[in-house]
């Protein structure tokens, strides 16, 4: 086994383990038809989607990189910046409705918005979301793509 197989073995060992410890995305839900979806509704960069189990906030689902998932950003009400993850922590793991938006910088070039609420047809799921840009629509307008976006990308049961 070379060094370079023995130094990267304990890592992948580990990132399976924490991937095993997550609960699953409801049955029937095929998560590359959901990403795809929201990245079509949403993707950029410096845009995070997580579903959890509501009320715990235990995180099923995740869409962007670390550093847009781990980036605080500025919060546009209360708090002065916050994570995706400390929205979820909060309000989002209880299905409150979240819409809102903000400048992102001093010039205010760019925003910041926030959508969190209820995974629509999927009761005990909740979703929080942040983008972040120079063309960033409002929070109102990100929570409506994603609920669009979970709809088509097999999140809500066909009616």
């Amino acid at each position: 086994m070379s060094t370079q197989t023995r130094l990267w073995l304990p890592l992948v060992s580990v990132l399976a383990l924490v991937a095993a410890c997550s609960p699953p995305l409801p049955s029937g839900v095929d998560p590359d038809a959901l990403k795809a979806a929201v990245g079509d509704a949403v993707g950029d960069l410096n845009t995070c989607v997580v579903l959890a189990e509501a009320g715990t906030g235990r995180s099923v689902w995740r869409y962007g990189s670390s550093r847009a998932c781990g980036t605080a950003w500025p919060a546009c009400s209360g708090a002065k910046v916050r994570t995706v993850d400390q929205l979820m922590k909060t309000s989002g793991r209880e299905g409150a409705e979240i819409r809102a938006s903000c400048p992102s910088n001093a010039d205010q070039s760019r925003s910041v918005a926030w959508a969190a609420g209820p995974a629509p047809g999927r009761p005990g799921l909740v979703f929080t979301a942040v983008m972040e840009g120079p063309n960033t629509p409002p929070g109102v307008v990100l929570g409506d793509k994603l609920r669009s976006a979970f709809e088509r990308g097999g999140l809500s049961p066909a009616s």
